[in-house]
């Protein structure tokens, strides 16, 4: 099977109505990445000391030395930049979701004390704070289980959400195949929560944010003051709250570190920011978990049959048909690159197009003459196909006056002497009346105009016909 992972649909142009609690217009949620003593560290056993999101510029890895200096600014993160942090949310009464490193956690019981007493999640953000593109899978799995493992003793409880950050390829996928997530957030490619197929299983993935991210205060380019971090907050508040306002309400994750925007100057504009959204009915600041419940009990996974998912004879057998008489159109789209993308009315029918578009003229003129002539004698003696039957039905075909029987009977005559192959029109989309004027209208035409917009119809009905059976 050729088929490409990556699903570039997503929700495609009708996302859900998020249904937050409250008629809620937004969900705004904060989450406090706790990394302090997870990073790279020789003390660690890493090889090498931390490079990675901090406020020394050019930072590089120091291998088998301390670095003292990123040393002492991940220190500034536990010792006060999560206080400063703790006191804010407290005081504005807004829970927050840490994703917490397990090692980091159990070198900070006290923060771990006063996350737990102030009600905030504590999601696992892994074993330690270190990249994992090049891990093997099996060494990759196993510190997955080890983190869900220390988290648990530290923390006295499992961890319901996952976020690893400096994910592999694997990351997602070995996360959900433990079983042990309501959610996992290690993407970025949307503003709402959805359901990922993995392994037979279904995962809610809560994606996550690396723009509305305190992070860009140490990447390049970033944000250099508290008030151009303030300024996109805002901006992006405002664009998905007005979205929320027409009745397509969305998330919104704000990602924040201790050692980052706990410094006084930074946190300056995250304060801003709380107090502008406070100004406004209808916003929602839950933890990821409370994300996760609601969606699970408002928009459960939907089980159905996805196409590109099929083998070749299920694949077959289930849109054989669709293009009339045309099982062949069917074999070759299964060999294309199928992918979740397909697995709508919409992509599939594109898939069974391009098949149709780019065989012979003898071919495409197969399809054509397998239409059955429209109010004609196969329908009169019930030989259309359940699709075609049902088509006419529709259009009022199935019960025409003998004057209008008549006339369909000469023009069908007229037509095939004239072209070639039987007139076709998407009859769902016309009532009795208009497909009699695009009849007479068309048999005029040029072969190769007709032969062109005959093709162009039964793309239609190809696509009609899936909608009645696909997303």
């Amino acid at each position: 099977m050729n088929r490409y992972p990556r699903d570039m649909r997503g929700y495609g142009p009708n996302p859900p109505d998020a249904k937050w609690p409250g008629g809620a217009k937004i969900a705004v949620q904060f989450v406090l990445n706790y990394e302090e003593g997870g990073e790279n560290n020789v003390l660690h056993g890493d090889a090498a000391s931390e490079a990675f999101l901090s406020d020394i510029a050019g930072a590089a890895m120091w291998p088998g030395q301390r670095h003292w200096n990123m040393e002492s600014i991940y220190e500034y993160g536990a010792r006060a930049g999560f206080w400063r942090l703790h006191r804010l949310f407290t005081g504005a009464n807004i829970p927050v979701t840490i994703y917490g490193v397990a090692t980091a956690l159990a070198r900070s019981p006290e923060q771990v004390a006063a996350m737990k007493e102030a009600g905030w999640e504590i999601a696992s953000h892994g074993l330690k704070w270190v990249e994992h593109k090049e891990m093997p899978e099996a060494e990759e799995r196993a510190a997955i289980a080890e983190a869900i493992r220390l988290h648990t003793e530290v923390v006295g409880s499992p961890p319901e959400g996952w976020y690893t950050g400096r994910c592999s390829a694997n990351t997602v996928a070995l996360t959900a195949q433990t079983g042990q997530f309501a959610y996992v957030s290690d993407t970025y490619d949307d503003d709402l929560p959805y359901w990922k197929r993995v392994d037979g299983r279904d995962q809610l993935i809560i994606p996550y944010t690396l723009e509305a991210n305190d992070m860009r205060f140490a990447t390049s380019p970033g944000y250099i003051t508290g008030e151009q971090f303030y300024q996109y907050l805002k901006d992006a508040f405002d664009v998905l709250y007005a979205e929320g306002q027409a009745g397509a309400a969305k998330m919104m994750s704000v990602g924040l570190h201790c050692r980052l925007i706990g410094r006084p100057g930074k946190m300056a504009g995250l304060k801003r920011f709380i107090d502008y959204i406070r100004g406004f009915d209808g916003v929602w600041t839950p933890r990821r978990i409370d994300i996760a419940r609601h969606w699970a009990a408002t928009h459960p996974p939907a089980a159905f049959e996805r196409p590109s998912e099929m083998d070749r004879e299920t694949f077959v057998a289930r849109f054989g048909g669709i293009f009339e008489h045309s099982a062949w159109i069917a074999e070759r789209a299964w060999d294309l690159e199928l992918g979740p993308a397909h697995d709508s009315a919409v992509g599939l029918q594109n898939a069974l197009a391009r098949v149709f578009r780019s065989a012979t003229e003898h071919e495409r003129l197969g399809v054509l003459t397998a239409h059955p002539d429209l109010a004609g004698k196969l329908a009169a003696a019930r030989r259309l196909t359940a699709e075609s039957t049902a088509e006419q039905a529709s259009a009022g075909l199935d019960a025409l006056t003998d004057a209008e029987r008549a006339e369909f009977t000469a023009l069908n005559e007229a037509y095939v002497a004239r072209h070639g192959f039987p007139f076709i029109i998407a009859v769902r989309d016309y009532d009795k009346a208009e497909i009699l004027d695009a009849f007479r209208r068309r048999i005029d035409n040029d072969r190769d105009t007709e032969f062109a917009e005959a093709a162009r119809q039964v793309e239609r009905i190809a696509a009609l016909r899936l909608s009645v059976i696909l997303p």
